[in-house]
C-alpha cells in the first residue's frame, strides 16, 4: 500500500515557476512508476509527465518546460514547472503504479493557478 501527498501548489504569474512534491509512504516506493496528471475545470484529467526505471516522459504541451525527478532516499517525486502559462492552471495529482497498467494510488491533488 502506498499513500501519496502532494504539496507545492499555489498562485504564480505567467512565466513563473513552481515545484510540486509528491511524498510517499512505503519502503519500496523506488520500485513504483510515478505519474503527474492535471485536471482543469470542465476538462478531463490529462497526463503531464512521469518517471520510471527507464526514464521520464512528458506530454507535448509541457515538454521543455516541466521536469519530473525523484529522490528515492526521501521517497519523493518532484515536478519542476518553469515558464508557466495560464493554460497550466489545474489541480495537479501524482499517482503511482507497480509495473504497467493503471495507476493504483493517487494523491489528493494540489491547485496550481497561473495568472496572466
Amino acid at each position: 500500500q502506498v499513500q501519496l501527498v502532494e504539496s507545492g501548489g499555489g498562485l504564480v504569474q505567467a512565466g513563473g515557476s513552481l515545484r510540486l512534491s509528491c511524498a510517499a509512504s512505503g519502503r519500496t516506493f523506488s520500485k513504483y512508476d510515478v505519474g503527474w496528471f492535471r485536471q482543469a475545470p470542465g476538462k478531463e484529467r490529462e497526463f503531464v509527465g512521469g518517471i520510471n526505471l527507464s526514464g521520464t516522459a512528458y506530454a507535448e504541451s509541457v515538454k521543455g518546460r516541466f521536469t519530473v525527478s525523484r529522490d528515492n532516499a526521501q521517497n519523493t517525486v518532484y515536478l519542476q514547472m518553469n515558464s508557466l502559462k495560464p493554460e497550466d492552471t489545474a489541480v495537479y495529482y501524482c499517482a503511482a503504479r507497480r509495473g504497467t497498467g493503471q495507476y493504483n494510488y493517487w494523491g489528493q491533488g494540489t491547485q496550481v493557478t497561473v495568472s496572466s
